[in-house]
């Protein structure tokens, strides 16, 4: 079934009414039954985007390269114009996760596997770590879901519109992005009005009110956003900025950021460890889990969901 939605969103600041936690974040206490490996399903560091004898290798680089050249101001304007509308599908949260069987992340230099085992993982490594917060392993099930993007129901999007790194479009590219030296080919790399450190914003305005590249991690925001889910903000921001590598991991662009973005942050970081580290060969059995990830979706998300 197709949904359209007539009145496209287009003001970038989305919030209407905040669900908040009541748990500090800096509070919590894991049971520390996660445990970091040492390397990944391919046995070499995590996140390594230079060993250059590595097929994968190759082929995350080729995706970052027309990502970088591709994602302009403009172009990120259109594609969330079109993609707010909501108007490629109806279905359940779990239909959307088993979409997921189909679909292999090719800007992951850690993993190779269908993108549904890669969520059970993290979900099921958050949940043994916080048993008690509920929201957070169901936002580790469905982080990923917007690369659906993928598909051709959904568009069938390039690899370097839907997946990747995310940065800032409107103000300058920071170093600290991967593979930064492609950016020199995007035409907004030399445009003065978006080549400086605040380009179009102002310092301290937010990350809502941020242009991000367009990919799965905004689309599944809007996804959440517009259907109503009752997830706190935090769990929003976990979904909308998971792949913000340049500011959780680096610490760039927080001029940018405000009081609200600081708090959720930390939510951000703590989820961080479980997507990255969680990765592996070893398959979770979908049918064990499965009615227990059906309830928190009952609990968060309407039955249908507009996509």
């Amino acid at each position: 079934m197709t949904v359209i939605v007539e009145n496209p969103v287009e003001d970038i600041e989305l919030f209407e009414q905040k669900k908040e936690i009541h748990i500090d974040p800096d509070e919590l206490v894991s049971d520390g039954g996660f445990t970091m490996p040492d390397s990944n399903a391919f046995g070499q560091s995590f996140r390594d985007y230079e060993n250059a004898k590595s097929e994968r290798h190759q082929i995350v680089e080729r995706t970052y390269r027309l990502q970088h050249i591709n994602q302009t101001y403009d172009y990120v304007k259109k594609m969330r114009e079109e993609y707010s509308r909501l108007d490629k599908a109806e279905m359940s949260i779990w239909e959307c996760c088993e979409l997921l069987n189909d679909v292999v992340d090719e800007s992951d230099p850690d993993l190779d596997e269908p993108q549904i085992m890669h969520l059970l993982q993290s979900a099921e490594a958050i949940r043994k770590d916080y048993p008690n917060e509920d929201w957070l392993h169901l936002t580790a099930l469905i982080h990923d879901l917007g690369k659906i993007l993928l598909l051709p129901q959904f568009g069938g999007l390039p690899q370097w519109s839907a997946v990747g790194d995310i940065f800032p479009v409107g103000c300058a590219f920071d170093e600290s992005n991967v593979h930064y030296q492609f950016f020199k080919e995007n035409p907004d790399f030399n445009n003065p009005k978006y080549n400086t450190k605040n380009g179009v914003y102002s310092e301290g305005c937010g990350l809502s009110n941020v242009l991000m590249s367009f990919g799965h991690d905004d689309y599944m925001y809007l996804v959440a956003k517009e259907n109503g889910t009752t997830l706190p903000s935090a769990a929003l921001f976990v979904i909308r900025y998971h792949s913000f590598y340049p500011l959780h991991s680096c610490g760039a662009y927080k001029h940018l950021m405000n009081e609200e973005d600081v708090e959720n942050l930390k939510w951000l970081q703590i989820f961080n460890k479980y997507d990255l580290y969680s990765k592996s060969k070893v398959p979770i059995d979908v049918e064990k889990v499965k009615p227990y990830y059906l309830s928190l979706i009952d609990k968060y998300f309407p039955a249908k969901v507009k996509w």
